[in-house]
């Protein structure tokens, strides 16, 4: 349910900017160095939708004291701990295997997603409709990047949908084996994409990337949840966040460069990359041993 919603409003946010300049007038270029008015109104709306939903968040959730959830998940033998920092760093080093495993899958995955949702646009205002390198103000270039915005809508419709029959994929075969489905059918997807001249193609390779992006929000959480002890669960919930983080950390300290002085500022083959490692991803987590990956 969390994908489907992930989903439905991403669809909304992707489509925003092609809503404002197509609909409502709002200019789609800019002056070089500047960022188009219908970015910017999508931008405004985004931030003011994102407030309004965690303060409904904030007011509405309850919250379980550990008495409570210790009547349903039962009593676990105390053991001292270190507090603060010290813990963390100690759970860090104590992950399940399973954990570990999941961070190679992670780092392939999203080292993938971050160079898709940095490198899309120019790679296809360059590669599909023939902007130069570097050019970013001209109107070609917006129409790339507003026909973008919906291929990324279609991509998050896609996964919305596929979250609702995922378990029933993951029943059917496994966890690990449903993920490495939907991971493969992402790197199809955006391997397409190089060899693909119509725009409108491109919503084809859109749908292999739902798949992947559906598959991403969920099923290595349910992997890791039967990996875990119910007493540790938020904390490494939590730790987990760094697989997911650390790949775009590293991607944005060395994506551009290597766009730049490697593929000479041509961003289709960060795309290529993207593809690879989403492929990489997909046999990494046929790997994962747990009773119930």
């Amino acid at each position: 349910m969390q994908t489907f919603l992930i989903g439905a409003g991403a669809i909304s946010g992707s489509w925003l900017p092609y809503f404002f300049s197509e609909y409502l007038g709002v200019a789609k270029v800019a002056a070089a160095g500047q960022i188009p008015l219908n970015v910017v109104y999508s931008f405004y709306a985004g931030a003011a939708i994102l407030l309004i939903t965690i303060l409904w968040t904030v007011i509405t959730t309850k919250e379980y004291p550990p008495e409570e959830m210790a009547l349903y998940h039962g009593e676990e033998p105390e053991t001292e701990e270190k507090k603060g920092i010290l813990s963390i760093i100690t759970d860090f080093s104590n992950m399940p295997r399973t954990m570990k495993q999941l961070g190679l899958v992670q780092f392939f995955s999203w080292f993938a997603l971050f160079s898709m949702w940095v490198f899309t646009t120019p790679a296809i205002a360059q590669h599909i409709y023939k902007v130069l390198p570097g050019d970013t103000s001209s109107v070609k270039f917006a129409d790339a990047g507003n026909w973008v915005g919906i291929l990324f809508g279609v991509y998050n419709g896609v996964s919305a949908i596929y979250a609702l029959i995922l378990p029933a994929i993951a029943k059917a075969t496994s966890r690990k084996v449903a993920h490495a489905f939907s991971l493969i059918c992402g790197g199809i997807g955006l391997l397409s994409m190089y060899f693909i001249s119509n725009p409108d193609y491109l919503i084809y390779s859109m749908i292999g990337i739902g798949l992947a992006w559906g598959s991403i929000l969920s099923m290595p959480y349910a992997i890791l949840s039967s990996a875990i002890p119910a007493r540790k669960m938020g904390v490494y919930m939590g730790i987990f966040n760094f697989f997911i983080t650390m790949p775009q950390i590293v991607n944005g300290f060395f994506g551009g460069m290597i766009v730049k002085h490697f593929y000479n500022g041509e961003a289709i083959y960060a795309i290529v990359l993207a593809g690879v490692f989403m492929i990489l991803g997909a046999v990494s987590v046929l790997y994962i041993r747990g009773s119930k990956a």
